[in-house]
């Protein structure tokens, strides 16, 4: 074994050793949104599925804490977790400089672009002049909100409580195009029959304001010992190939990031 590996090998097993010393039996309550697929949905028997709630439950593992998961609507998730309703959203949540005023974020666990979607043949411009009245779908106080309202004032913005009904109205015909992630967009609905006839348009959307640093961890503000906490886990499973594995199962790559 060389000298690096030796490093590497080392690094592991101090992260598994520590991770869980903050938390080890506390009991952490996380709020999750359970309409978000491939992320989050809920089984017909309620169960709630997803690579958002195996994060949740692997990170959980690697603390040595008991976690119990909320369901939680997206308009109301800060607000819940602000109110004591749990105690770490785990929900997709984009870190944006708006968000860290109200809430303290964990390093991201995951960062892809978002983008847009049309109908084949639309010949829907992603532009300024482009998207001018047109039907904009989005799912309301998201990232993706940000960005519409400040690139595209022109388009007619149509805000839904859940991604699911944003695209529940693309297929239907009611909406000309909707910006989403980009990964939730290709496996919620591009592969799927629904979206059988319809195309990424404009390539990736890139703006930091808006779009933030990537996924991360909510806690409320002052909470450094668990933000410490789920950082050490989200670097555990990077080190022993849990987080790759998870995410090839869900996505065929590995949706990190750069920089990982």
């Amino acid at each position: 074994m060389n000298f690096k590996k030796i490093i590497f090998a080392a690094f592991a097993v101090m992260l598994a050793i520590g991770v869980g010393s903050a938390n080890a039996g506390e009991k952490l309550r996380i709020g999750v949104e359970g309409a978000y697929p491939p992320f989050s949905w809920k089984e017909p028997d309620g169960s709630l599925k997803g690579f958002d709630i195996d994060i949740a439950m692997m990170l959980c593992a690697k603390m040595d804490a008991e976690c119990e998961l909320v369901e939680q609507d997206w308009d109301g998730i800060i607000p819940a977790l602000l109110a004591k309703k749990y105690d770490a959203i785990i929900a997709s949540m984009s870190i944006t400089e708006e968000r860290k005023k109200r809430v303290d974020f964990t390093n991201r666990y995951y960062d892809t672009p978002a983008m847009f979607i049309a109908k084949d043949g639309s010949g829907i411009e992603i532009s300024a002049s482009g998207l001018s009245g047109k039907r904009v779908g989005v799912q309301r106080g998201t990232i993706h909100q940000c960005w519409v309202e400040k690139a595209f004032p022109d388009a007619e913005l149509v805000l839904y409580g859940t991604q699911e009904d944003v695209f529940a109205d693309l297929a239907a015909g009611r909406i000309d195009a909707q910006l989403s992630d980009s990964v939730q967009g290709l496996e919620g609905f591009l592969n799927v029959d629904a979206g059988k006839g319809y195309g990424f348009v404009g390539g990736a959307q890139i703006d930091v304001p808006c779009f933030g640093e990537g996924a991360g961890i909510a806690v409320r503000k002052g909470n450094a010992d668990l933000v410490q906490s789920f950082n050490n886990a989200i670097q555990a499973i990077r080190v022993d190939g849990s987080y790759e594995a998870l995410s090839m199962k869900y996505f065929g790559t590995d949706i990190y990031g750069a920089g990982s």
